[in-house]
């Protein structure tokens, strides 16, 4: 997950549970204001016709046009001791002009004239529909929070995108970092003291890294040449010495045994050279490269050459792969393969070549399964040793395939 997505969801978060707490708020805020409103009403209605009936004046009919209704009804002494002298609620009562039932708000109050008779007003009005107005709210809510959520977290993604465009100039800058190749120079004005930190920082890292690489590049090349110049030495005395006619039987194949280790220690010097190479990125040249071309173009070498062990090749193309890096590495990366394949498939059995748009596979059978799967890319495992193999052949595809972005 990136910087701006994580960031994006935490705001996300936050913004949805302070919106859903204000939405409540909201709700019953609106609720109690408008009871406050219809109370506010109600009481005034019933001031006015407690008013009239103590001055004896005719009442109006107990149900206006407004749906308004009232009910005035003598009540005992003990019964105004029981009953609250001013109350407010909501009940349900009966609409005749509409002939149903609806929600209403109510206000009772108890009074005496003045004969000493208590009387208990009780007057209503139709209000809202509760239930109506929690589904109109939330419905309100989806709609215009929705779009004020997405709003915010647009805004901020804009924000928070152009505020840290310096850090993913420096980030690509980086990621285009190539030791020992051609480095553009870092184009990141900002007025951001972090950033300009930043800036400073990968500067001196890629600096830094210069140096550690031009002096571990010329070591490498100095120790190589230093060490290859005395095996050919010594490779070009024990030719000479086994073109002596004196020479014994057992002296000549003692000098063809040290002869033999010298080649090999000159070859492991090599590879070792080359991984040091390919962990250095010392291959920088890249272009477009087609493995199906590759694979055909190397086959058939590796099959005349293990051609005693008639082996079964059988190449199956379901697209072609191609994959931008360095030719020189791409053409190691399919011999180290093939020939690997080729020296540990048994006589007789079948070796599987796959390629696709996204990449390719290379499978032999055979009757022994892999000792330690986890093992084998290191250096110089060999799980069978194999005469004339040094140990190196997959920890060079692996380093390949790791520089390069295979994996």
């Amino acid at each position: 997950m990136t910087l701006l997505h994580r960031i994006t969801l935490r705001i996300s978060v936050v913004v949805a549970v302070l919106l859903t707490g204000w939405a409540f708020l909201f709700y019953f805020a609106i609720t109690d204001e408008i009871n406050d409103e219809t109370d506010d009403s109600l009481e005034h209605y019933a001031e006015i016709l407690i008013e009239r009936a103590l001055a004896g004046e005719s009442l109006p009919a107990t149900t206006n046009g407004s749906n308004n209704q009232y009910y005035l009804e003598r009540i005992s002494e003990e019964m105004a001791q029981v009953t609250p002298g001013i109350c407010y609620g909501d009940t349900m009562i009966y609409i005749w002009d509409k002939k149903e039932t609806e929600p209403a708000r109510f206000y009772s109050a108890i009074f005496r004239d003045d004969d000493g008779q208590y009387y208990n007003l009780r007057v209503f009005t139709p209000t809202f529909e509760k239930e109506d107005l929690i589904q109109s709210i939330l419905l309100l809510i989806i709609i215009l929070y929705s779009a004020l959520l997405i709003a915010i977290i647009v805004v901020n993604m804009i924000v928070f995108y152009r505020s840290m465009k310096p850090f993913y100039r420096v980030i690509r800058w980086l990621d285009a970092y190539r030791p020992g190749g051609r480095t553009s120079e870092l184009k990141n004005d900002t007025n951001i003291s972090e950033f300009r930190k930043l800036n400073e920082a990968a500067v001196n890292y890629t600096t830094r890294m210069e140096e550690l690489f031009d002096k571990q590049k010329e070591f490498i090349g100095n120790a190589s040449h230093e060490i290859q110049t005395p095996l050919a030495i010594c490779r070009n005395r024990i030719e000479m010495m086994l073109e002596q006619e004196n020479l014994t039987v057992e002296q000549a194949e003692q000098l063809a045994s040290v002869y033999s280790t010298l080649q090999r220690i000159s070859k492991l010097n090599k590879t070792l050279l080359l991984l040091s190479r390919i962990d250095n990125r010392q291959f920088p040249n890249q272009k477009p490269i087609d493995f199906n071309e590759l694979i055909k173009r190397f086959l058939p070498d590796f099959e005349e050459i293990f051609a005693h062990k008639q082996i079964h090749v059988k190449v199956i193309e379901k697209g072609v792969f191609l994959k931008t890096m360095n030719e020189t590495l791409a053409e190691i990366l399919m011999s180290n393969l093939l020939r690997n394949a080729f020296i540990h498939t048994p006589q007789g059995e079948r070796l599987e070549i796959r390629l696709s748009e996204q990449g390719f596979s290379i499978r032999n059978s055979g009757a022994k399964p892999i000792p330690d799967p986890d093992k084998i890319f290191e250096r110089f495992y060999q799980g069978s040793k194999k005469n004339g193999t040094s140990g190196l052949g997959l920890a060079i595809v692996d380093a390949i395939c790791r520089n390069e972005k295979l994996k």
